[in-house]
């Protein structure tokens, strides 16, 4: 615990539940600190209910605490419960799903989305077998109804979103993918996560024409890649990402990749190949004055071996402020660093 630098922040503290909202405070990377997710009129709603309704929510049920409420929510839940949606839950600005304290799987339609909005904290949860869904109507942020078009099934999806962090959550096992982060979405976060059992895993980026996501600016860290996990962890269009102090449990394809002249700082990563030995993979047209896929101080077993594109020596560097740094630890204790990522199981009376 003491070498991550989130989990530092908040699990020492036995006494957590008496003030949850210090998590805002623990975030590091791009997404930097969630501050606007605490302070004055600040809602705090429990889930008691596991039901839903797209477009009439209840009152207790996820959907109406991430949709119906405003300005700013922090979201907990009474007890253990396993969530069925029934189409896509779409998120409001200035909302935290904080899972801590209670084991909450969440399944069922695309699963969970957030869409033009900011300052979103999605942590603790499990999430899980996420399918796709056809066009149709929910309650959108505001207590508006919105028109969705066909939604691919994937765990959680990022589209126009800023300023989102995406941490301690188990992850397997959707139709698409677990994590995508599209249409200019930057200022992201992924942390602290067990993404496994999974084809395409992290996707960063929406297509080769989306010239938007080239301001793209994603950390990746302390997340715990499979076992069985074939590929996207992540790839990557455009924009950039900090990939730092992950572990890698194998991949079948490749473990990350990209198109259309991105920059990734791999950096103090484990990987541990299985049956393939390639950890990076590229398509399209490679132009070494513009790609930038660098290895910094990463640790490779079993023959993995890493290409590294483009000029220059150690990489694009993130350039974080002071909200955003944290120290990337030695790679050989990565073992030790990643063993509690995914939803924790927290104490009923004092410890996460």
């Amino acid at each position: 615990m003491n070498m991550n630098a989130i989990d530092r922040c908040w699990r020492s503290n036995p006494y957590w539940r008496k003030n949850r909202q210090k998590l805002a405070l623990c975030s590091i990377g791009f997404v930097g600190k969630m501050t606007n997710n605490i302070g004055r009129n600040l809602v705090h709603y429990q889930v008691t209910d596991p039901t839903d309704d797209p477009l009439t929510p209840r009152p207790g049920t996820l959907r109406y605490g991430a949709t119906m409420i405003k300005p700013k929510v922090w979201i907990t839940f009474q007890k253990d419960m396993h969530i069925v949606l029934n189409k896509p839950l779409l998120i409001s600005s200035y909302t935290a799903i904080d899972g801590r304290g209670a084991t909450v799987h969440i399944t069922g339609n695309a699963c969970l989305m957030v869409s033009r909005a900011t300052n979103v904290i999605i942590h603790g949860l499990i999430i899980h077998h996420c399918k796709a869904q056809a066009a149709g109507r929910v309650m959108g942020p505001g207590s508006k109804i919105v028109s969705l078009g066909h939604v691919d099934g994937d765990a959680i999806r990022l589209v126009s979103a800023s300023k989102i962090w995406i941490d301690h959550n188990t992850l397997y096992r959707c139709e698409d993918g677990l994590i995508d982060v599209t249409r200019g979405s930057t200022d992201i976060t992924i942390s602290n996560n067990w993404l496994r059992d999974q084809d395409k895993v992290i996707l960063l980026g929406h297509d080769d024409d989306y010239i938007w996501d080239r301001n793209m600016k994603v950390t990746l860290v302390y997340n715990h890649f499979g076992p069985n996990c074939n590929q996207r962890m992540p790839r990557i269009r455009y924009g950039y990402a900090h990939v730092a102090n992950n572990l890698y449990q194998g991949w079948t394809q490749y473990a990350i990749g990209g198109s259309m002249n991105p920059s990734v700082k791999s950096e103090a990563n484990l990987f541990m190949a299985s049956k393939s030995k390639q950890i990076i993979w590229s398509t399209g047209k490679v132009e070494n004055a513009k790609w930038n896929f660098h290895s910094v101080r990463d640790v490779f077993e079993n023959g993995a071996s890493f290409a590294q594109i483009g000029a220059g020596r150690g990489g694009v560097k993130p350039h974080y402020n002071a909200l955003q740094r944290f120290p990337v630890v030695d790679a050989k204790w990565l073992r030790s660093l990643t063993s509690s990522s995914g939803a924790l199981r927290c104490s009923p009376r004092s410890r996460c």
